[in-house]
């Protein structure tokens, strides 16, 4: 009898979808933020400024929480957002591009370069006051620009390259959500932190027994959320370490899970195929309950959360943030552009620092990690590529304007701010592109 062959497990397909989803995700980020623009710059600017400082309650008095929409989708549904990202982050460092130390330093490297550079060549501008707390902005990079200019280029970009980008914005990202907690938090109100982390081991003790109830995740990581937006620190923290006790183990191992299928699916061996009126025996119907159980017991929770939540995040939460933040008024009389402050200081550091900053910082620390034999450049990508991926890391954007929401109070600083973030990014994005498609000139299969 003829064996049937089964085709072999392709492990790069997981990589592949997100890179797709990702890059969609991208490429909606560009229209919504080009929207923002438009509407911030058009007779209806009133309404789009008076949209985003309208009051929300959540909760009944006494026990209401009010904030305007535009604090609900920076601390709120941020949170998620940064949830995700310490999904990402864990399943990286549990069993993706950085469970080794081979695997990890390249990237690593690429990435400390990526932050370190362009925080220093923003304090070599040598700001005082208000001004100096935007030296956070340039450290960062938005993943889902940076793969949808990838994607631009198709089968030219090796997947290799793609893997290096992503595993350093992650790393990046973890960069930013450190200096976000211990730079661009308030004064801390330590009772509620307390609770807070008490909470946390709790999550943690369960996910160290592999407890699996999402429903306690849930709920426990809500109130965690909601301590940290009183504590002071700036609650995103919580969704990334809420993320960090999500369980990475299935209860049942792959390896088992084939054979007891089939052991559930043995009652239906003897099915008559012709017989259209069957009606199911309740043993049939356990065996079904049976698998589905089965099914769900054998997926990683955190797998499970990252992929339900990535087309929330890619599609709802991001572009949500890029329309309440990216409108930045340039074209009235006294906007920054008309009255000169698009070249202003504070703007043109930040785009200095974004496009050569993460150029040198990232293609630098990638060499020496290779010079230093810490690493392996992949092989037939030259280093010219490096550098042109270096320039696309200057596309902050999303956590660049997360950042620049926290560093300044005054709203003149935050709209220049805008201005160098936008043009950096725009500027990084464009040369990033050119020398990427100058070096790699053979499409990959």
């Amino acid at each position: 009898m003829k064996r049937t062959q089964f085709p072999k497990p392709n492990l790069t397909d997981p990589i592949q979808w997100f890179l797709k989803h990702v890059t969609s995700g991208g490429v909606l980020l560009i229209f919504v933020t080009f929207l923002a623009l438009l509407w911030a710059n058009s007779p209806m600017k009133g309404y789009y400024e008076s949209l985003w400082e309208y009051d929300f309650i959540l909760g009944l008095a006494p026990f209401e929480l009010k904030k305007s929409l535009l604090h609900w989708i920076n601390d709120g549904m941020m949170a998620i957002f940064f949830f995700v990202v310490g999904l990402e982050i864990k399943r990286e460092f549990i069993a993706g591009e950085l469970s080794s130390f081979r695997q990890a330093i390249f990237p690593v490297f690429g990435a400390i370069g990526g932050m370190v550079v362009p925080i220093l060549l923003f304090v070599s501008f040598g700001f005082s006051g208000e001004m100096s707390q935007g030296w956070g902005i340039p450290m960062a990079t938005d993943i889902a620009f940076s793969l949808a200019i990838l994607g631009i280029l198709g089968k030219k970009v090796p997947l290799s390259l793609k893997i290096f980008l992503t595993a350093l914005a992650i790393v990046d990202d973890l960069g930013a959500v450190l200096v976000i907690a211990m730079f661009y938090s308030n004064t801390i109100l330590w009772y509620y932190l307390f609770f807070a982390l008490g909470l946390l081991m709790i999550l943690f003790a369960a996910n160290y027994f592999n407890i699996q109830n999402l429903y306690l995740y849930t709920y426990v990581g809500f109130i965690i959320w909601l301590l940290f937006l009183k504590s002071g620190i700036h609650p995103t923290i919580a969704g990334v370490l809420v993320a960090f006790s999500i369980p990475m183990r299935p209860k049942i191992h792959i390896n088992d899970f084939m054979p007891r299928i089939k052991e559930g699916l043995k009652h239906f061996s003897t099915l008559p195929r012709d017989d259209k009126k069957f009606v199911m025996t309740n043993k049939q119907l356990a065996a079904i309950d049976q698998v589905e159980s089965l099914v769900k017991k054998t997926q990683s929770p955190l797998q499970m959360i990252e992929h339900n939540l990535s087309g929330v995040v890619n599609y709802l939460i991001l572009p949500l943030f890029a329309l309440a933040n990216a409108g930045v008024t340039i074209l009235s009389p006294g906007s920054p552009l008309s009255s000169g402050a698009i070249l202003n200081d504070l703007s043109i550091a930040i785009a200095v620092s974004l496009v050569f900053g993460k150029a040198i910082g990232i293609s630098l620390f990638s060499w020496l990690a290779v010079k230093l034999k810490l690493s392996v450049k992949p092989r037939n990508i030259p280093w010219k590529a490096f550098v042109g991926l270096g320039f696309i890391g200057g596309i902050g954007f999303t956590m660049s304007l997360f950042i620049s929401s926290l560093a300044f109070e005054t709203q003149e600083l935050m709209n220049q701010a805008k201005i160098g973030i936008f043009f950096g990014s725009i500027a990084a994005g464009l040369i990033g592109f050119y020398i990427l498609k100058s070096s790699l000139k053979k499409e990959v299969a």
